[in-house]
């Protein structure tokens, strides 16, 4: 059974009378509506048809739509179109704090190019006061854009009133109706505006296409140039197929709104009612009477709502206002501007019912919305998990929607400098050399190195989490040249949402990774935590004179990496459900596998510099590498291994949070030259049980390389120049 469906607001699925009016456009009718014979004259026919049919649902004339690609180019066009033909009259523009970015971006733009712009606020509501629109209005006023109705609480603005306060100044008028086109009934001549946005995936049309309502008599500065299309003011032969299918979902809307309006909000009403009898304590967000009709938006407070989006994924199907990450809560805009506490704005989640919503899910839906909620409220005195261990995904029982990324390494380096130096003369290794484990000699032939590491669930089966998250703690005793002896468990466990079998797969995966590395799991530590996180404290030994530091690469060297790259964008894909299983098995393989290999054979080369790749992902381990050892590196992107289909996800956007921290955190210190940003991205990938970065000897690099046949890549070297520390070659051009 497939989730239900909440989130209307975000997009809407095709109708089938949409789709069955589109058919003939797939292949019968394909002509260009320019051309001057029976081909051209069927398409141009059809496109008139959705231009009036648009033109009857905002009561219009025909003349007066134009089709666009959406919303985001028909606001674009409306606001940049406006304000350059009129930038004569003036340079002032109003609008609001909780536009939609396709609004908000484009109003920083024009700031860029010297137009002045208000953002008025809102109240606790959500709405504009009209009072404040007729403050912020000056003699160089142009343009005023408010949105019809908000797409996160629904609050439904007073577009009529802002348009009467806007005309009696001569100032131009737009509003963005994406959200409310078939919702409510939506009359330009009602709202008085000189310009109005539609999007087609608003209202059960195809993505991709959407419409600008023009005034007769209004100029606009074309945003695209060239042949006389669409009367001569958006270039670019009419995506016919679509134009159809928005003609249609207009006719359809037109045709049903004041129907379909009472039934969404008898679905809304009643979801509401729902939830809020289970929790009295949350809070309601957006205008109690004047919202859209199928739009909910509730805060829990005390519960985080990227927890509560994650756990629904295969039964609900809905929105969150709130991401929370491991050191800050990002709050929606729209939230943030109707001065939403933190602490409730933190669980905000948007539910949206539509046309294909019925009694029975939203009975359903809120159900499981009640179970998920109830398990997740702090201080719940609940039954341990009966759940079966088969149906357990561990990935949605964590934060948000990538993996599991380290504190921002620009806050970290903060707390870190204002901390003291640890001065004992047994202490080999410390905070100095940015090494994730530390080295303390107990004789003149003997260290402890002591390491720590943890995280939340980057598969789902928790058999391979335990495996991994071993591997990966284990990873820094090898990367210090160590032998480990033995590991303490450090585990988080919330036994009221998983089956206690589900940990002890967990210990029994990082037992058997533990054997591999011929020690003994011996004890830990447990806590009830609100989502599962899993790792070891490891101890080790190394002879003092033997130890490798994350410092100590000479000019002359070569870095060789162990282990491909591309396992925090992989993981964050196979947290979406984008992996097939030969994918996930190739992804757990290599995070689970040890680098106790690579460390052995190293033993008997002269290793100059090593550290493991972890969270910092490769630039950034690299670039505290270089900053200890005083020295630079050339990097060569084509030799760089990567995990098959790394590129195609972040392509995809597949890019967890920690990557892009990683790569903002980087960027001063790293000539990328012509990499692209997604090839930034990946070279700043936060891993998970990373392989060994290694500097040594071209010569000893070669002979290492030998040694493990397919494990190992030379991707660059070390050299004196450190302005900047990083250069990125797209290819390796001269040899290393």
């Amino acid at each position: 059974m497939q989730p239900i469906y909440l989130d209307y607001n975000a997009t809407t699925p095709i109708d089938p009378l949409v789709a069955e009016a589109m058919k003939p456009y797939l292949n019968a009718h394909f002509g260009n509506p320019s051309s001057a014979h029976y081909y051209g004259f069927q398409t141009r026919q059809a496109v008139e048809q959705a231009r009036r049919q648009v033109a009857r649902m905002l009561g219009c004339a025909p003349d007066e739509i134009i089709f666009t690609s959406g919303g985001s180019e028909s606001n674009n066009y409306a606001i940049k179109g406006a304000t350059l033909a009129n930038r004569q009259r003036g340079n002032h523009i109003i609008t609001s704090q909780i536009e939609h970015p396709a609004v908000l971006e484009v109003c920083r733009y024009l700031e860029s190019l010297g137009f002045r712009v208000t953002y008025l606020p809102v109240d606790e509501y959500g709405m504009v006061n009209p009072q404040a629109v007729q403050k912020a209005i000056t003699d160089r006023t142009i343009l005023i854009t408010i949105m019809h109705a908000n797409n996160e609480v629904g609050t439904i603005q007073p577009i009529a009133e802002i348009s009467r306060l806007a005309h009696a100044h001569g100032i131009i008028m737009h509003t963005d109706a994406a959200q409310s086109i078939g919702k409510i009934a939506v009359r330009v001549d009602e709202l008085g505006v000189d310009l109005l946005s539609v999007a087609g995936h608003k209202l059960y049309a195809p993505k991709g296409v959407g419409a600008l309502y023009i005034k007769r008599g209004l100029r606009l500065e074309k945003l695209i140039h060239g042949a006389d299309h669409e009367q001569n003011r958006r270039a670019g032969t009419e995506n016919v197929l679509e134009i159809v299918g928005l003609g249609k979902a207009c006719q359809l809307a037109q045709e049903s709104v004041d129907q379909e309006q009472v039934r969404l909000k008898k679905l809304r009403d009643r979801l509401e009612t729902l939830l809020l009898t289970a929790f009295p304590e949350a809070k309601r967000n957006g205008h109690p009477q004047k919202r859209l009709p199928n739009t909910l938006s509730l805060s829990f407070p005390g519960v985080e709502a990227n927890l509560i989006v994650s756990q629904l994924s295969e039964s609900v199907a809905l929105s969150a206002g709130a991401a929370c990450h491991s050191d800050e809560v990002t709050l929606s805009h729209v939230l943030q501007a109707m001065h939403v506490p933190e602490s409730i704005a933190m669980g905000t989640v948007r539910l949206s019912v539509g046309r294909f919503t019925t009694e029975e899910e939203i009975e359903r839906a809120a159900k499981q919305i009640i179970d998920v909620i109830e398990k997740l409220k702090p201080g719940q005195d609940l039954p341990a998990s009966d759940a079966e261990l088969s149906e357990i995904k561990l990935t949605h029982f964590t934060h948000g929607l990538g993996c599991a990324c380290k504190l921002r390494p620009q806050l970290l380096e903060e707390v870190l400098q204002k901390l003291p130096t640890p001065v004992d003369s047994r202490l080999l290794v410390g905070t100095e050399t940015a090494d994730d484990a530390a080295v303390y000699r107990l004789r003149d032939d003997l260290a402890l190195v002591q390491t720590v590491d943890f995280f939340t669930p980057i598969v789902d089966d928790p058999f391979d989490f335990g495996r991994i998250a071993a591997a990966n703690a284990l990873s820094d005793i090898y990367a210090m040249g160590a032998e480990p002896i033995f590991a303490l468990n450090i585990v988080a466990f919330p036994a009221n949402r998983l089956p206690l079998s589900a940990l002890e797969k967990m210990l029994a995966g990082a037992q058997l990774t533990a054997q591999k590395a011929g020690i003994s799991i011996v004890g830990g530590h447990t806590v009830d935590d609100t989502e599962p996180k899993f790792g070891l404290a490891v101890s080790g030994v190394v002879h003092p004179e033997k130890i490798w530091k994350n410092i100590g690469a000479r000019a002359g060297d070569v870095l060789v990496l162990t282990k491909p790259i591309g396992t925090g964008v992989l993981s964050t894909a196979l947290k979406r459900g984008l992996l097939n299983k030969d994918q996930q098995i190739h992804l757990v393989e290599i995070m689970a596998r040890l680098n106790r290999e690579a460390a052995d054979a190293l033993r008997d080369f002269e290793v100059h510099a090593c550290t493991d790749v972890t969270g910092f992902g490769l630039i950034g381990h690299l670039l505290e590498m270089l900053k200890g050892s005083e020295a630079g590196a050339q990097l060569y992107l084509d030799c760089v291994p990567l995990l098959p289909e790394t590129r195609h996800f972040i392509q995809m956007g597949i890019v967890p949070g920690g990557t892009r921290d990683n790569l903002q955190f980087t960027a001063p210190f790293v000539d990328y030259g012509s990499l692209s940003d997604n090839e930034r991205l990946l070279l700043n990938d936060a891993q998970t049980s990373g392989g060994l970065l290694v500097s040594l000897s071209q010569e000893q690099a070669d002979d290492f390389c030998k040694r493990l046949p397919g494990q190992c890549a030379i991707i660059g070297k070390i050299t004196a120049q450190k302005d900047p520390f990083i250069r990125v070659q797209p290819t390796q051009q001269t040899g290393i």
